[in-house]
């Protein structure tokens, strides 16, 4: 029997309780995921690009079956290159889905890899990293919305701590 994969692709700058919410309920659905952690060089996010490998490999490091990869380039491609079987992707609500359908569209046209939807726990609809990168850069405390030890590095980044 062949090893099912889903990639699960983001930012990830950083992961939420959100995000881990959600791979933890798609990998009801493969053997493997592997959080693919986009690189762009036309974006600038507010970790460095091993920082967010490292934090969210943590983040999931009780989880079994958990691949997470740096990943430049096409996520079609790269979904081809793993043999990925789909990619899962969060909702929240309906501006995520107009978002995410002309992705999910573009990617089963490059390389037949179905999208599929989780939706977000009602509980966690409110918290982006985007929200919580400015949360952070006020001084705000986002224990309640991240891992401890992402808080941490996001308040040691704001307060000119090391990185």
């Amino acid at each position: 029997m062949s090893t099912r994969i889903i990639v699960c692709p983001g930012s990830f700058d950083p992961i939420t309780f959100g995000h881990l919410d959600v791979i933890r309920r798609a990998k009801a659905l493969a053997d493997e995921i592997v959080i693919a952690i986009g690189v762009n060089p036309a974006k600038v996010p507010m970790l460095e690009d091993q920082t967010r490998l490292e934090l969210t490999r943590q983040a999931v490091a009780d989880i079994p079956g958990i691949r997470v990869e740096l990943v430049s380039g096409l996520i079609a491609d790269y979904c081809r290159h793993v043999g990925a079987s789909a990619i899962v992707k969060g909702i929240r609500g309906g501006s995520d889905f107009d978002h995410e359908l002309p992705m999910a569209l573009m990617n089963q046209h490059l390389s037949g890899v179905e999208t599929v939807f989780v939706t977000a726990d009602p509980k966690l609809t409110h918290i982006s990293s985007s929200l919580v990168r400015e949360l952070a850069q006020f001084g705000r405390d986002v224990s309640d919305l991240v891992p401890a030890h992402i808080a941490e590095a996001l308040k040691q980044k704001v307060g000119g701590g090391d990185e």
